[in-house]
């Protein structure tokens, strides 16, 4: 494993840090406003953050004496990625990606509109999106055939930040 590997793990490790980034995801915060909110001193909080920061989960700006942390969301990407399935499977010239799919997944498909898309795989539901040697496809699954070798990357979309909308409509 590598240094930035085990920091990484090191920094996921605590139920602290991990409130940390949660909190940084809604938004930049002051170090002493994020202590607050998780009701710990302003040292203890530094001495967290300052965990998150080796593993390059956070970024720290300083105006003065004034410090705002902002989370990196590229990194926790990329922390995530190496718990990807890697699988190496052989289909027959014109294969789809449904079948490719089903040769190593349970795979439900739904219609949506005019088209059918994959509704969840071994049994995850969700928005799925896939790159063929690393370019998205506007292709369905069943029009996505295979002629030559490929790698295909898989992807479940997960709303690991979000924006709620309360919106009221003037009368």
């Amino acid at each position: 494993m590598t240094q930035t590997g085990s920091n990484i793990f090191k920094a996921i490790g605590s139920a602290t840090r991990l409130s940390m980034l949660e909190k940084l995801s809604e938004g930049e915060m002051h170090i002493s406003g994020l202590a607050r909110e998780l009701d710990i001193s302003v040292p203890v909080a530094a001495k967290h953050i300052k965990i998150l920061e080796d593993a390059d989960l956070i970024e720290r700006k300083i105006f003065g004496k004034t410090h705002i942390l902002k989370i990196i969301p590229k990194n926790i990407y990329h922390a995530m990625d190496s718990f990807a399935l890697d699988k190496k499977i052989e289909v027959e010239k014109g294969s789809s990606l449904l079948d490719a799919l089903k040769s190593v997944s349970a795979v439900e498909v739904k219609r949506v509109g005019d088209r059918e898309v994959v509704a969840s795989t071994d049994g995850e539901e969700g928005f799925y999106v896939y790159e063929i040697n690393g370019k998205f496809s506007e292709k369905t699954v069943q029009e996505c055939v295979f002629d030559d070798d490929v790698t295909v990357e898989w992807k479940k979309l997960l709303p690991v930040t979000k924006m709620k909308l309360d919106i009221t409509v003037k009368k």
